[in-house]
């Protein structure tokens, strides 16, 4: 996808929002101006959102590749600055309203893969451990687990265009997101590419502890893959984000511990029964 420089006040030169592809809407969406829905690369779905206490919530699983799909509801271009664990999925760097972002064209919707490197790679986003995270071994790991988008509407606007007929978004992994030149924006600080950790099946209690006392998700610094954009400039109406979208993730065995997700239910049978017989049989 995009990737952009933004200059110090409200002008800036930001990469331009994709030749971002059509998509419908879906239910798992997060936001008003833009919707951010999480989609699980690995095992192909778009992962649930859970509300709780005024917060959304999503599941990752550690070792699953993991994209950001955002989508224009406004018949205009729109700024995303666009954070992951508190850093700028572009520059690199400790995420800034101010910063650097994605345009997103009209009605359109696109997929950010990774973290920035060059106008025509990025490294993928990856649930792993908090300590393995992009931002932890970077010096920045206070605040693993979250993402988020400010966007900013234009100063100018031009003719509204009519909102297109739908289109079919193509998969993650071959579309092309295309933007259009401004500056570069420098790469974001290189980390070892990590090795996905073996995936696990935390359904029974010991692996949930297990996966408790490991600690917290974050968002590694994957494998690089080809993903092209360019600049464009775009003029914020105003320094104020027009709204700010935040989701917090984790595992699921620690989102079920700390309330968000709704425990398992055990299953029928499992309780004791006061009265499973009618006389005292002889102890064995």
């Amino acid at each position: 996808m995009p990737a952009g420089i933004v200059a110090m006040n409200t002008v800036g030169k930001v990469l331009l929002g994709l030749t971002a592809l059509m998509a419908s809407a879906q239910a798992a969406a997060v936001g008003r101006l833009v919707d951010l829905t999480v989609y699980d690369r690995t095992s192909q779905q778009e992962l649930p959102v859970y509300r709780h206490d005024g917060r959304y919530y999503v599941a990752g699983q550690p070792g699953h590749r993991y994209q950001i799909q955002l989508r224009s509801q406004e018949q205009m271009r729109m700024l995303g600055v666009l954070s992951v664990d508190g850093v700028n999925v572009l520059s690199g760097d400790t995420a800034d309203w101010s910063q650097t972002g994605y345009v997103l064209q009209p009605y359109a919707a696109a997929d950010i893969l990774g973290w920035r490197k060059s106008l025509s790679e990025v490294a993928d986003f990856v649930f792993a451990d908090a300590p393995r995270s992009y931002a932890a071994r970077t010096g920045r790991p206070d605040n693993v687990g979250v993402i988020g988008i400010a966007v900013f509407l234009p100063r100018r606007m031009i003719h509204p265009l009519p909102m297109p007929a739908p289109m079919p978004m193509p998969e993650a992994s071959t579309a092309d997101q295309r933007m259009q030149p401004t500056e570069p924006a420098p790469p974001a600080p290189a980390a070892p590419a990590m090795q996905a950790p073996p995936v696990t099946n935390a359904s029974t209690p010991a692996l949930a502890a297990k996966a408790r006392a490991e600690g917290p998700l974050g968002t590694g610094h994957g494998e690089r893959e080809n993903s092209v954009v360019s600049y464009t400039d775009f003029e914020r109406a105003s320094s104020s984000p027009n709204e700010v979208i935040t989701v917090y993730y984790d595992t699921r065995e620690r989102l079920i511990a700390q309330g968000v997700i709704p425990g398992d239910m055990p299953p029928p049978g499992t309780r004791p029964d006061p009265f499973p017989g009618h006389f005292v049989p002889d102890p064995r």
